[in-house]
């Protein structure tokens, strides 16, 4: 996201919490990824009170920005290493986060900007303890959808990097070991008065090239633009177990407990 856009990634954020509101989880240490000074944090705070926030901060967020935003909503997280950026994560393709160390990761409408969803996936069960939740949202592949319905080469639109539904993001879950995912997804129409601002939100959201066009006229362009949010959470269940491969499990040998002569009297 860039700031042009914070009002819709604080709204999906909102809607993602309320969703997590009938979820029970004990929640010591959180993930946000991307994290940025938003609402979110007051409400996290408040949900998990005794909860550390760690951060994989979004581009163009400075360590005091959210130094401050964290002293606002929750004390505790300033004892927590701002872990990384997403600079960071996209140039060595790890969170800076130690193995099984958070009971939450919460990553708003980030997915879509990846190129290999897959990979965040397999980071995400890495960093998640035994019983820990993942939850996302991310734009799915009808966001847009009625600019590509126009003849308009000057545009120069661009597809999102990730263009999964919401069946594909199950199914990847699974892939990865995750237990017990639920999806869902609703549309969202933004309605514009002005061409510029619609070409603005556009390029902000990568579905075009960053310089738009200076002339194009309004009656060429759509008044309103579709968003398909899809939203997942599934939990990190048997993380002790071996990852099938060719429908055969491999189990190492530490994990096969020996039974000594007091267990079998």
């Amino acid at each position: 996201m860039t700031q042009p856009l914070r009002w819709l990634q604080d709204e999906i954020a909102d809607r993602m919490l309320q969703k997590l509101d009938i979820v029970k989880l004990d929640v010591k240490d959180i993930l946000v990824v991307p994290d940025f000074a938003g609402k979110h944090l007051d409400v996290l705070a408040k949900s998990y009170p005794k909860a550390r926030i760690f951060s994989i901060t979004e581009k163009g967020i400075s360590g005091f920005q959210m130094w401050r935003a964290k002293a606002l909503s929750n004390w505790r997280s300033l004892f927590a290493s701002n872990a990384c950026s997403l600079e960071d994560y996209s140039s060595s393709g790890r969170f800076n986060v130690p193995d099984n160390s958070v009971d939450l990761v919460f990553s708003d409408l980030l997915l879509h900007d990846l190129p290999d969803p897959k990979h965040f996936l397999q980071e995400c069960w890495r960093v998640l303890r035994e019983g820990g939740l993942i939850t996302f949202s991310y734009l799915g592949p009808d966001t847009g959808k009625e600019l590509r319905a126009l003849d308009l080469s000057e545009l120069k639109l661009k597809n999102l990097l990730s263009p999964w539904d919401m069946h594909d993001m199950g199914d990847a879950l699974l892939g990865e070991r995750f237990s017990d995912p639920v999806m869902d997804m609703e549309y969202l129409t933004l309605d514009y008065e002005k061409p510029a601002l619609l070409l603005a939100d556009m390029s902000a959201l990568k579905l075009m090239d960053s310089t738009p066009p200076k002339a194009i006229g309004k009656e060429v362009l759509p008044q309103k633009i579709t968003l398909e949010v899809v939203y997942g959470h599934a939990w990190a269940l048997g993380k002790r177990l071996a990852k099938a491969k060719d429908n055969v499990a491999y189990i190492d040998l530490n994990q096969i407990g020996r039974k000594t002569r007091s267990d079998s009297a």
